[in-house]
């Protein structure tokens, strides 16, 4: 289906972006184009890749003009910019509602005008019940792009939404890296605080089904593992072969979970279930309120949320294993300089 076409990668120097890029590039399509707002990290991967199927776009998805100049002529957008980090969100939460939401319909209104033939959008678990600014900006997120589903019917749009990615910039996995290398106390929040374990090639896997499997308005969940996060560190210590090394309990930090949720209640009872992945469908529901209002549904009643608890939960050599899968671990494990992914 990407034969001969052009692809945007919105946010696209960042760890999701530069995995899909990875893929792409392998493909037999045409032009993938970058929107950033960052030149330098252009520049370096105008450098790195030294593609000539690739193109470069200075812009923000908060200014529709520059998205509208990158979108001209794409027949795919994968989604990707946002700010991410949840202390950074928390103290500037407009600046989160600017990307995450303006930037998201700024991107998909962008994508109708032009006839974009699909859009996939990246969200988050922090978008079930959240809590924090960033976990709301990505459930409001969400919310426009089933909005925006509903009134195109060329343009099909939908979103992936992701637990943790293992090893990406501000993640605990670097840290606790660097402070085992260091030793240094490891700060685990929460012992029994649990986090789904995804790799970038998950993510990007996801990808690739929602562009080729989804109907307008769909929300797709990768079912994942989960471990603790005494878990995490303990298959660290191992794998770097340190012994007696100290942990110290910080408790859980602001706008942090006991464990993180892929879908909630109500979407788990109206999930399909595709093996790998769950479907979210759309709520198609008019503006007729009595049906919000005066009829129930006994199947929510009956239903569960999916959750880091009740997921798979790996111990500690099922984790050592998955964290093998990281270029960035097995470097440190060969004594070779690494750095998680940007």
């Amino acid at each position: 289906m990407f034969k001969n076409k052009v692809l945007l990668i919105t946010g696209g120097t960042g760890s999701f972006g530069n995995a899909v890029l990875n893929r792409f590039l392998e493909s037999d399509i045409e032009e993938i184009r970058i929107l950033s707002r960052d030149e330098k990290k252009q520049d370096d991967m105008r450098k790195k890749y030294s593609s000539d199927k690739l193109r470069f776009y200075i812009g923000d998805v908060r200014d529709y003009q520059s998205v509208l100049n990158a979108v001209r002529g794409v027949d795919y957008i994968y989604h990707a910019a946002a700010l991410k980090q949840v202390p950074s969100c928390e103290f500037h939460p407009m600046e989160a509602v600017k990307t995450n939401v303006l930037g998201t319909e700024n991107v998909l209104e962008a994508a109708i005008t032009c006839g974009v033939e699909r859009v996939v959008c990246l969200s988050t678990d922090k978008a079930v019940y959240p809590i924090n600014a960033m976990g709301i900006s990505k459930a409001m997120m969400e919310k426009v792009v089933v909005a925006k589903s509903r009134q195109s019917s060329s343009t099909v749009i939908s979103a992936t939404r992701y637990g943790n990615v293992m090893a990406s910039r501000g993640s605990v996995i670097p840290l606790f890296v660097e402070q085992i290398q260091n030793g240094e106390e490891i700060t685990i929040t929460d012992p029994s605080m649990t986090r789904f374990m995804m790799t970038l090639d998950d993510a990007v896997d996801l990808v690739l089904f929602a562009f080729e499997n989804a109907e307008p308005g769909d929300i797709f969940v990768q079912k994942a593992p989960a471990a603790t996060i005494e878990t995490l560190a303990d298959a660290l210590l191992d794998l770097l072969g340190v012994t007696g090394q100290a942990k110290r309990i910080i408790g859980t930090r602001h706008g942090e979970k006991l464990y993180e949720v892929l879908l909630s209640r109500e979407e788990m009872a109206a999930a399909a279930d595709l093996g790998d992945y769950y479907r979210i469908p759309p709520d198609l529901r008019d503006l007729n309120y009595g049906k919000f209002v005066e009829q129930g549904e006994e199947r929510i009643t009956q239903a569960e949320d999916y959750n880091s608890h009740n997921t798979t939960r790996l111990d500690k050599e099922q984790m050592q294993a998955l964290l093998l899968k990281l270029s960035f671990i097995k470097d440190i494990c060969e004594g070779l300089p690494a750095k998680p992914e940007e």
